[in-house]
């Protein structure tokens, strides 16, 4: 599989999140085009509004964590990123927990940060807790996700992807994701640790220097 393959995949991740949204607005136009009640119109633009909301939050968190944000080797605002992983899940219930007091972190280690809580999120079932932290010092990064809550489930292939244990070939859009972190981490030369316990899912990552 080349990078146009792989990239392609991630595009096919954002395009299916974004699927639900966009349709809602087109489906609000619609509505509001054939209804003269003020009552159902008000209720239109309502539906217009949070579909808007929806579409925005998912648009800044992908380009974050999936695209060239900020330039080629820049650092990435955390206050951004923290809003981008407020919006993703604000739909949801998630109650995020940021612990990450530095202003700034390379963007590499954003895009593994931002991927791993987008893939601990979707492990909680029925909603649940969400940490994100990380810590920036002489030796370089550390990266941690917890997740917890009363259904956490991580996909066997979303953790194969995450372990390196998927073949290019083998990667499904669902999984580009998780695959990224891998490949991100690898060129780091750091290794990701994933623990699976009862009510609870845990990644982390050393990142030596600065990626």
């Amino acid at each position: 599989m080349s990078d146009v393959d792989f990239a392609s995949l991630l595009c096919s991740r954002l395009c299916h999140d974004l699927v639900g949204p966009v349709g809602s607005l087109y489906n609000g136009v619609e509505l509001l085009a054939d209804e003269n009640d003020p009552d159902m119109r008000q209720r239109c633009l309502e539906l217009l509004a949070d579909s808007a909301k929806q579409t925005a939050a998912k648009l800044k968190f992908f380009r974050l964590a999936f695209g060239a944000a900020g330039g080629f080797g820049a650092q990435v605002d955390t206050r951004e990123a923290h809003g981008a992983l407020q919006g993703l899940f604000a739909d949801r219930r998630v109650t995020l927990e940021w612990l990450v007091s530095e202003p700034s972190l390379p963007k590499g280690a954003m895009k593994i940060l931002l991927n791993l809580a987008m893939t601990a999120g979707d492990s909680l079932l029925r909603g649940g807790r969400l940490n994100v932290a990380a810590e920036t010092g002489d030796g370089g990064t550390e990266l941690a996700v917890r997740a917890e809550g009363p259904r956490v489930l991580l996909d066997p292939e979303l953790r194969a992807a995450l372990e390196g244990r998927t073949a290019l070939a083998d990667l499904n859009p669902r999984a580009a994701a998780a695959f990224l972190v891998h490949a991100l981490s690898q060129e780091a030369g750091a290794r990701l640790m994933v623990s699976e316990q009862e009510g609870a899912l845990v990644f982390g990552v050393a990142l030596a220097g600065r990626l």
